[in-house]
């Protein structure tokens, strides 16, 4: 099963759990686009990278403060598991299902 799809996240962090809507287009030999559109608008990502099921990609945030966010999830069948990487406030779990 490809990797590509809209999946329903949530990310755990300090700030409360945060929803977002993640989707992966379909990739482009080892590359992926797509955009995250979570409660602070819609987010591109950049540097999509696929390793078999697992998937990582970096997204620039802009609110509540200019921050890259390094992210790396694994997608077995419809559910994707991972991580949110904010710099120097730590990493988070992240979990979602395809829609």
């Amino acid at each position: 099963m490809s990797v590509a799809g809209t999946y329903t996240c949530v990310t755990h962090t300090p700030m409360g759990d945060q929803t977002s809507t993640l989707t992966v287009n379909e990739p482009t030999g080892d590359s992926f686009t797509g955009v995250n559109t979570g409660m602070t608008g819609p987010i591109d990502v950049e540097n999509g990278k696929v390793d078999g099921n697992t998937i990582t990609w970096q997204m620039k945030m802009t609110v509540p403060m200019p921050m890259t966010l390094d992210c790396k999830a694994t997608i077995e069948g419809d559910t994707l598991t991972g991580t949110v990487t904010a710099g120097m406030f730590g990493s988070f779990p992240m979990e979602g299902t395809r829609v």
